[in-house]
């Protein structure tokens, strides 16, 4: 998960209003609209996330690795997006999830609400629902990311939940079926095919390994076939 700073806007500039509601603490227990209101009036250098009804604040600090597999990974995303209209990649934005969820997903990839998508957009343009896929690059938040949010992740109807796992050396691909995340392994090439996203293909490897060439590479060979023709087709049908 990242913790780079939010850029979403206060509703209010309101000190008065501001002042009012006590600051966010960690572990603090809230509901989702109660969250909301006092991250608001937060410092914007300040980044939280409510899991399950509990208040996760991450270190502020990030290292190479992170920085480097989070690049990776919203390029990937961005790619895919470029070669498939009707699909939108975010970047660490909030995401009102639930009556006790809003966390700030290190990327995720929807299809657009106008094309057919599981997600809408808020009045004040936030998201509000389950991404069709998420992404999280994991090192300290590791412990929730594969755990509390995972759950809330699950529960809310992510259909694919993809994990860099820095300090495992390992990427983690969950597929929801049923309401129940089961980990998805690799096809007989020794990539990844996402379900929800045809042609969505990724060399867990390569990200691993920060080999962004031959990530890009494999995602090139999942966008020429068939079943990415076929989908980008439907969307294009949409309306």
């Amino acid at each position: 998960m990242s913790t780079i700073a939010r850029t979403t806007v206060r509703k209010s500039d309101s000190k008065q209003s501001e002042a009012a509601l006590p600051p966010l603490e960690p572990g603090d227990h809230l509901d989702q609209k109660t969250f909301h209101a006092r991250y608001e009036a937060m410092p914007e250098d300040v980044k939280a996330e409510l899991i399950g009804g509990v208040v996760y604040m991450p270190a502020a600090s990030l290292k190479r690795p992170h920085g480097r597999s989070h690049s990776l990974l919203i390029t990937w995303l961005q790619i895919y997006e470029n070669e498939t209209p009707g699909v939108e990649v975010y970047d660490n934005a909030t995401n009102i999830m639930g009556d006790d969820s809003e966390p700030q997903p290190d990327a995720c990839l929807i299809i657009l609400p106008s094309k057919g998508g599981q997600m809408h957009f808020t009045d004040d343009d936030y998201l509000q629902g389950a991404p069709e896929f998420i992404g999280e690059v994991s090192s300290s938040t590791e412990s929730y990311d594969l755990h509390s949010k995972k759950r809330d992740y699950e529960r809310a109807g992510v259909k694919e939940y993809l994990v860099v796992a820095l300090r495992q050396k390992k990427v983690l691909w969950f597929v929801n079926r049923n309401g129940k995340f089961e980990e998805k392994t690799c096809e007989s090439d020794g990539l990844y095919h996402c379900e929800v996203f045809p042609g969505l293909w990724l060399d867990p490897d390569a990200l691993i390994a920060l080999d962004g060439k031959r990530l890009l590479k494999a995602l090139a060979l999942g966008v020429q076939t068939d079943e990415h023709e076929r989908f980008s087709r439907l969307l294009d049908a949409a309306s």
